[in-house]
């Protein structure tokens, strides 16, 4: 696997899974940039999933990783960052259509539902999976286009 830069957070609910993930991608060679949290304190997953997706929108990270409760509260905030196509994936199934279909550069997890060897998988997928581009190129870049008519 070619490394990746990735940016990684979590909120309370998912820092575990989030410390598990990094060391298994830290042994895979993937260079971290770890956006929080630090323990298992309660923190707002907003804050988290904004310096996550800003490090990918900004170039300074490829792809994206982040762990909440459920997955859905990371995934939404991320969105609005302009530039960011954030999937949230429970299976290696959605993880592989996240990339080849949608281009996504961020991955939510759920860290509730999620056990430790299903998110290895999905992370793998996630990072190996390369884009399809042809039919989806047209579709992302709509997605893309859409974002800028509808900011106002």
């Amino acid at each position: 696997m070619t490394p990746t830069t990735i940016a990684i957070g979590s909120d309370h609910a998912g820092f575990e899974l989030k410390e598990h993930l990094k060391r298994f991608l830290e042994a895979q060679g993937h260079p971290l940039e770890d956006c929080g949290t630090v323990n298992t304190q309660p923190v707002d997953y907003p804050d988290v999933a904004w310096k996550v997706a800003e490090a990918v929108a900004g170039g300074r990270c490829q792809v994206g990783i982040l762990v909440c409760g459920t997955g859905l509260g990371m995934s939404i905030t991320a969105n609005k960052v302009p530039g960011i196509r954030a999937a949230l994936c429970h299976d290696s199934y959605t993880a592989r259509l996240a990339r080849e279909h949608n281009d996504a550069n961020v991955l939510a997890i759920g860290g509730r539902i999620t056990g430790t060897g299903l998110v290895e998988e999905i992370a793998t997928i996630f990072l190996t999976t390369p884009f399809a581009g042809e039919r989806h190129a047209r579709r992302v870049a709509k997605i893309m286009e859409g974002e800028t008519q509808r900011s106002t």
